[in-house]
């Protein structure tokens, strides 16, 4: 028998180490579209935040692409977990948006058609809500449902709670 070693399980392809370059250069590119707001809230380093800032000023192809590749290069030194926790709640095509989503209407569900207990309840998990302008909103709304009216509170309602759950998500 030799000491020759047939495991390359520790290793990767070259071709997979393609791929995860490309990974990083899409997300790079992912970034480039986020508002700037946003972009503070990353986790990025000096050298990317300016990299992102100067992508709008290239506009000929061949130069957005190059400016691509680099972010994509860039890419390499951030903490991709960190950036793809936040751009999975902002991109409505994941799970993670998706259940957002519909926790925030069930809550507006609730609390349309609930008592002020259901009120306390929320207020206690999103301690920035306006109690005054929320119970507003809610006998507005069980106003237009009794009359069968358009439901625009109920819209301005669930527009409410979403703005604050992005502001304690920290997507505000």
């Amino acid at each position: 028998m030799s000491d020759y070693s047939d495991d390359f399980s520790e290793e990767k392809s070259k071709t997979q180490v393609k791929r995860e370059l490309h990974a990083l250069v899409d997300l790079g590119e992912r970034l480039t579209t986020l508002k700037p707001a946003l972009i503070d809230k990353l986790p990025l380093t000096d050298a990317m935040r300016r990299a992102l800032a100067e992508a709008p000023k290239h506009t000929a192809h061949i130069a957005r692409k190059r400016h691509i590749q680099f972010i994509g290069k860039l890419m390499r030194d951030q903490n991709i977990d960190e950036i793809l926790v936040l751009l999975d709640q902002l991109d409505a095509s994941t799970r993670q948006y998706n259940e957002r989503f519909h926790n925030l209407e069930r809550w507006r569900d609730r609390l349309t058609t609930g008592t002020d207990d259901v009120l306390e309840a929320f207020v206690a998990e999103y301690p920035d809500a306006d109690r005054t302008h929320l119970r507003q909103l809610i006998r507005q709304a069980q106003h237009e449902a009794a009359q069968n009216k358009a439901p625009a509170a109920t819209r301005k309602i669930f527009k409410y709670i979403r703005e604050l759950d992005e502001t304690k998500r920290g997507l505000r």
